[in-house]
């Protein structure tokens, strides 16, 4: 098939992309060409660049014209994150493609009443991402329903991969958190570290976009968390790490409004974001419909990041004394 993917080249792209190309696709990769892939591959040679700037080309009213231009048989959107983007791309791809996947998130479920939390759980999404995220989903199975748009929507975790920072015991990307625990310095987590955080890796992320783009007849009009078998608690991910780098964890615990005051204010407002949401959500329905198998732990998708890591930074190879 003809494939277009917009961001191909971003977080899940860099796995995706080469995936496409291995099992035969023609791929279209749609990107501002600002970023080298994240994953180095062969099939990179293979695969035909579109370079386009979706901000500008919506601003001019013509990204989804120009998408639609592409005669792609499938288009996998990993970059929408307004409602009004979404409009303008289904408004123009409408009769002109076989199926349309979308990249959501998981955080459009807001705080969780039942854990693990299922894809028909009552949305309680809050903050500008989870709400501009929720408005979409919605959107699209609403176009799905009534007027047999072919969509389905994924909606990752906390997306681990290498090349980036994956979210740290304390729920936030400052790899000092890392860095203290291969030390076995202290870590301070807020509360009592009971707060949930739900990775995925890139790859299986990329696996479940294979699976659905596979699976069209029962992903069409449907949403399915793609994260790693099991949620991991603030504690649980500082102790297990602890272990992984040779050290008993030097855990203390500070409530919330004294926590905040020991971080910078990004790493505390990234870290409220995360244990507001504390998500732990099912992959039942993936693996059921889907055939989702995802290969990578929370643990095992973070230990592989940090060993990346390790190699760029000297001071996660560092094994101290306890400070």
């Amino acid at each position: 098939m003809r494939i277009a993917i917009i961001g191909g080249t971003g977080h899940i792209g860099s796995y995706l992309t080469p995936q496409l190309v291995e099992a035969g696709h023609t791929v279209l990769c749609v990107t501002r060409g600002l970023r080298h892939p994240y994953l180095e591959h062969s099939a990179w040679k293979a695969i035909r660049n579109v370079f386009l700037d979706r901000d500008a080309e919506e601003n001019a009213g013509t990204f989804g014209e120009k998408i639609a231009s592409l005669e792609a048989n499938v288009v996998i959107d990993l970059t929408c994150y307004r409602l009004e983007s979404a409009e303008q791309l289904v408004d123009a791809l409408c009769g002109k493609t076989e199926h349309l996947l979308h990249c959501g998130t998981i955080w459009v479920h807001g705080p969780s009443a039942e854990v693990p939390t299922t894809e028909d759980a009552v949305r309680t999404s809050f903050g500008d991402y989870g709400i501009r995220k929720l408005q979409i989903e919605q959107y699209l199975r609403l176009k799905a329903r009534r007027e047999g748009f072919p969509a389905t929507i994924l909606h990752p975790g906390h997306l681990v991969g290498v090349g980036w920072n994956p979210i740290n015991p304390q729920g936030n990307f400052n790899p000092s958190v890392f860095s203290n625990l291969a030390q076995g310095k202290i870590v301070t987590l807020p509360n009592f570290g009971m707060e949930t955080v739900h990775h995925v890796h890139a790859s299986d992320v990329a696996q479940a976009f294979m699976c659905a783009l596979a699976r069209r007849s029962v992903s069409i009009g449907e949403s399915f968390h793609v994260v790693s078998p099991a949620a991991i608690t603030l504690r649980g991910f500082a102790e297990r790490m602890a272990d992984w780098f040779g050290h008993k964890a030097n855990l203390t615990f500070l409530p919330w409004k004294e926590w905040e005051k020991t971080v910078s204010e990004k790493d505390a407002r990234l870290t409220w974001d995360h244990i507001a949401h504390s998500p732990n959500c099912s992959i039942s329905k993936a693996r059921k419909l889907l055939g989702y198998a995802p290969r990578y732990t929370s643990l095992q998708a973070v230990q592989e990041a940090v060993t990346a890591m390790q190699v760029n930074d000297l001071s996660l190879l560092h094994s101290g004394d306890p400070a």
